[in-house]
């Protein structure tokens, strides 16, 4: 099946044309019919499978169906500052000349261009629940009209504690609305979510909450000390694109990305102690190839869409399963193959084996000399 079968509007066609999209992916192809028959729908899917798409098409469908009168129709949640500006940029790129307005709210940056675009009159509003509510205290958003909510990586709001936020949000907005929620994983706490956010759902599942199956995995065992020589070992000897390397803290981010920057390598640092200027150089520097090896934090496990990184590489190995494999969606994205290696240390055995269980036979060891 192709897009062109979803009947959408001739703009719309255009777009998706420009862009490239001619095959739906598997949750575009489930998601997108009950959602313009007005359903509320859960969709769960791994990341990296096309789920901003899968919202953003039959949205903007839907608008352009019932174009003109009030603005500030559909409200977008998104857990950080990153995947709120990827998926305002997304709808930018799909609804181009159709007039459709939207506009990203988070914070870290000045408020008032915000406030300046919302009174314009916006019909999209993707936001992150801590400044929009902001907003809502000031009186410089109506949600009264909202006719859509996106609740998007559900799973990643519950694990930044914004679940709280959310329902004083949900709070504000018509009953009689039109609910959609997606996530990577469905902890319990998201399943409780589900039940008072949404009536009657279609619930869509593409897959389990593995890792995409286009990415090999391998673990490298290597003492702690001896991380950094591994790493620069790997980056040497292994052909990459673009590499992503995760740590767990901050002060290691910072001080991994300077050591490779005097290795020689192109590496920037992305953590929650940067402003969100030096965020956004950092990522923008990284999407234009200046930068070769990104050295982030879990903040960045969600905020980054780079179709052709070829290697995430787990300097640490992540606090859970479900956060393996939201780092992991990183690479093997739009069907594309990727790899993911991961150091594991003595301390890491009880979280080596739990990861070791989900990917079963797709995970090799590899023990290489320092």
């Amino acid at each position: 099946m192709n897009f062109n079968e979803f009947d959408f509007d001739a703009r719309i066609d255009h777009n998706l044309q420009g862009l490239g999209y001619i095959t739906p992916t598997p949750i575009q192809l489930q998601a997108i019919p009950p959602i313009m028959q007005g359903r509320d729908v859960v969709g769960v899917a791994q990341t990296g499978t096309g789920k901003t798409a899968a919202f953003a098409l039959p949205i903007l469908q839907k608008l352009l169906q019932r174009s003109g009168g009030k603005r500030g129709r559909v409200l977008i949640l998104a857990p950080t500052r990153e995947l709120t500006e990827q998926t305002h940029q997304a709808i930018d790129l799909l609804s181009c000349k159709t007039r459709i307005r939207s506009v990203s709210i988070y914070g870290g940056v000045n408020i008032n261009p915000q406030i300046d675009a919302l009174r314009r009159g916006v019909d999209i509003v993707a936001a992150c629940p801590g400044r929009l509510l902001d907003h809502v205290q000031r009186r410089t958003v109506d949600l009264s009209t909202i006719e859509i909510l996106v609740v998007d990586e559900a799973d990643r709001m519950f694990d930044m504690g914004f679940l709280p936020d959310v329902r004083k949000i949900v709070g504000c907005l018509p009953a009689n609305r039109q609910t959609l929620l997606f996530s990577a994983t469905m902890p319990e706490a998201v399943r409780h979510l589900t039940k008072e956010l949404l009536r009657a759902p279609v619930t869509v599942q593409v897959g389990d909450s593995a890792p995409v199956a286009t990415v090999s995995h391998t673990f490298y065992p290597v003492a702690s000390d001896g991380k950094r020589a591994l790493l620069e070992r790997i980056l040497t000897e292994t052909r990459t694109g673009p590499v992503i390397v995760f740590t767990r803290t901050k002060h290691r981010s910072k001080t991994l990305a300077r050591q490779l920057e005097h290795s020689g390598y192109a590496a920037a640092a992305l953590n929650g102690n940067l402003t969100q200027n030096k965020r956004q150089q950092a990522l923008d520097g990284f999407h234009q190839g200046r930068y070769k090896i990104l050295v982030a934090t879990d903040i960045a496990a969600r905020g980054i869409d780079v179709s052709k990184v070829s290697h995430v590489i787990n300097y640490d190995i992540p606090d859970t399963v479900d956060a393996y494999t939201h780092r992991i969606g990183r690479t093997g994205r739009a069907r594309e193959k990727g790899e993911a290696f991961t150091f594991i240390s003595e301390a890491d055995r009880g979280l080596e084996l739990a990861i070791r269980k989900v990917l079963g036979t797709k995970l090799r060891y590899c023990q290489m000399a320092l």
